[in-house]
């Protein structure tokens, strides 16, 4: 697109960032601090360039059936500029590009992507961040910002009327609704710019790269697992203790073995290798049941009780221990 020399002329020191034609000669120029329209010369008037500062407070938007008007809301003033409805959603990004940049919302090498209004909602996609404006306006100070280093998953629950999107945000997820003929590009818009800042391909690999699993995994490698200064689920005190709680099983005329209660170091173990003595002993008593008068045999029964108990014993600390360690993972995951 040429530049008129009218607008050259208007520039001054800045330079134009951005261009969306109007058609005939008119046009709309950006900088980054000013919007500037060029209107050509006309047979009732000469060409002139107006400028829009990009210090406005409030953005509203009003579509007829052939142009839309932006309306810029300054302190002490407000300012009308339209364009043909076809270049209006050029025109919107453009704008809150300048306002965005002019406002430290994005940094000034941080490009908009694509700006979506649903009713009395505003989506900015930028190359780093979502932004979300709720309310009659289509852009003013009060909005909230999502940005892509702090998201944890991205979803899309799709339905006839409307497609949900759940963002996650350090691991709280964000639902947006989007009508359900405007939401594929958004999906579309808001994917690209995702998988872009976080260098991947699809959505499989994003989830993938920002679960918290993965970064579970990388705290292990990184000596923050449960290898790295947390004690095993029974520690060797406590081994002690239920050793010298466990009566030691007498021999039967069968050849009986010893039913040691000392706990593993994991539950699976101790609880098979507890289930295994216990099964021993059962086993032992079957066997003898026949004679009544067998000494051992209510010796048994009282191992298998004694031994009962300190197995429940054993669970009880093991369910301690489990919601101990749950509690220390969850807080090394929110960086205590």
């Amino acid at each position: 697109m040429d530049i008129p020399d009218l607008v050259q002329d208007e520039l001054g020191d800045e330079e134009i960032r951005a261009g969306v034609n109007l058609g005939d000669e008119d046009a709309v120029c950006f900088t980054p601090t000013r919007t500037l329209v060029y209107r050509g010369e006309g047979l009732l008037s000469d060409e002139k360039v107006t400028a829009y500062p990009h210090d406005f407070e409030r953005l509203t938007i009003s579509e007829g059936r052939r142009k839309i008007k932006f309306t810029l809301y300054y302190t002490d003033e407000k300012r009308d500029l339209t364009v043909p409805g076809g270049r209006g959603e050029a025109v919107l990004e453009r704008l809150l590009e300048g306002k965005l940049t002019v406002s430290n919302v994005i940094e000034s090498e941080e490009s908009v992507a694509g700006v979506f209004r649903f009713s009395e909602l505003t989506l900015v996609v930028t190359d780093s961040q979502l932004l979300r404006h709720l309310g009659g306006v289509t852009w003013d100070a009060d909005f909230e910002a999502y940005a892509f280093e702090d998201v944890t998953g991205l979803d899309f629950e799709e339905g006839s009327v409307a497609t949900a999107i759940v963002l996650s945000v350090n691991d709280r997820p964000e639902r947006i609704k989007a009508p359900a003929e405007d939401a594929p590009r958004l999906k579309q818009v808001l994917q690209d710019a995702l998988f872009a800042f976080h260098d991947v391909s699809s959505l499989a690999d994003l989830n993938a790269k920002l679960s918290p699993e993965s970064e579970e995994s990388d705290e292990s490698d990184d000596g923050l697992g449960l290898d790295a200064g947390i004690d095993p689920l029974v520690s060797g005190d406590t081994e002690s203790e239920q050793r010298e709680e466990t009566p030691t099983q007498s021999a039967t005329d069968n050849g009986g073995g010893q039913a040691n209660a000392a706990a593993p170091t994991t539950g699976s173990a101790q609880s098979a290798t507890q289930q295994a003595a216990i099964d021993e002993v059962e086993t032992s008593t079957d066997t003898d049941t026949d004679t009544d008068a067998d000494p051992d045999i209510a010796a048994l029964e009282q191992q298998v009780a004694d031994l009962t108990a300190v197995i429940e014993r054993q669970n009880e600390r093991l369910d301690r221990q489990e919601q101990t360690i749950q509690t220390l993972i969850k807080e090394l995951r929110q960086g205590r």
